[in-house]
């Protein structure tokens, strides 16, 4: 069995697929496969994808769903790897050519795994830049909410991860009507248990194109609140620095304004919190629904 599984989640992306397809058959180590979830794509990706099977340059899987989002993708990734460690490729984005012999050397450096719940890298744009700050040389193990808010670390960075520390944790929630629910939300139950080995190199060469999530985040904000709000509850009860506390109630203030069922103290393990917030939370929310109109 090969030691990692690169999953790629894709909705109608044909058009860019080949950058991550050309890289992966260009990796300096082979001990991958990839695994592509088509989230009910409309275009060619079938069977380009095909394609590419026919040619058997590396070992592909390739899976096609009704269109459920990208945390669907996911759900549906982490039901079938098998591997020891995986890792998401978005499907405009690609791995740099030595990323796969980074991440397993780094792997096997570390000698007790047992609170490793894997490795976390850098992600770079197309012209070399580091996508935000890189980690404290000094810095070996941290958890991901250490790096950014203990550490100081900003920017996207690419997270490679055990698959039985994973499959520990509750899938993310499929809500009716909606498509959107924050990846984080695993990647903040995981911190609650393991740290993370820090590789200071580049994995992944980003691009954020038009239509992705992170270009449309307010109206991701206005069409998917059940899934804000489950993100928003799970960050109040683990979140402790407390201006962070506060701008999670205020989102969790607005997507309960957008879901209509005004359940703002349901479940919620900060009410007094996001009673004293209320006010505020109503105008922020108001200030959210202006800038989805953009």
């Amino acid at each position: 069995m090969k030691k990692v599984t690169v999953f790629t989640p894709t909705y109608n992306r044909a058009f860019c697929l080949h950058q991550i397809y050309n890289s992966l058959v260009n990796q300096t180590n082979t001990d991958f496969c990839w695994l592509v979830i088509d989230d009910g794509s409309t275009d060619t990706t079938k069977e380009l994808v095909a394609s590419w099977i026919n040619e058997g340059k590396i070992a592909i899987q390739y899976v096609f769903q009704e269109n459920q989002g990208m945390h669907g993708a996911h759900n549906t990734a982490y039901e079938l790897i098998k591997t020891e460690l995986n890792v998401c490729i978005d499907s405009d984005d690609y791995m740099t050519n030595n990323a796969v012999e980074l991440i397993l050397n780094k792997w096997k450096s570390v000698s007790n795994k047992e609170k490793i719940a894997g490795i976390v890298g850098l992600d770079v744009f197309k012209n070399g830049e580091i996508v935000g700050k890189q980690f404290p040389k000094q810095l070996v193990f941290s958890s991901l909410s250490n790096i950014y808010n203990k550490y100081n670390v900003t920017g996207d960075k690419k997270l490679v991860l055990r698959t039985d520390v994973v499959k520990k944790y509750p899938k993310y929630p499929i809500f009716n009507g909606e498509r959107f629910v924050p990846l984080g939300t695993l990647y903040l139950m995981i911190d609650q248990e393991y740290q993370l080995a820090c590789l200071n190199q580049a994995l992944c060469v980003v691009e954020y194109l038009p239509g992705g999530s992170s270009n449309t985040i307010f109206k991701q904000y206005k069409l998917n609140p059940k899934g804000f709000r489950y993100a928003r509850t799970l960050e109040l009860k683990h979140v402790h620095d407390f201006r962070t506390k506060i701008k999670k109630t205020l989102h969790f203030i607005s997507s309960t304004l957008f879901i209509g069922d005004y359940q703002f103290f349901k479940n919620n393990p900060k009410k007094v919190l996001t009673f004293l917030c209320l006010p505020l939370g109503f105008l922020f929310h108001l200030y959210i629904v202006f800038k989805s109109k953009k």
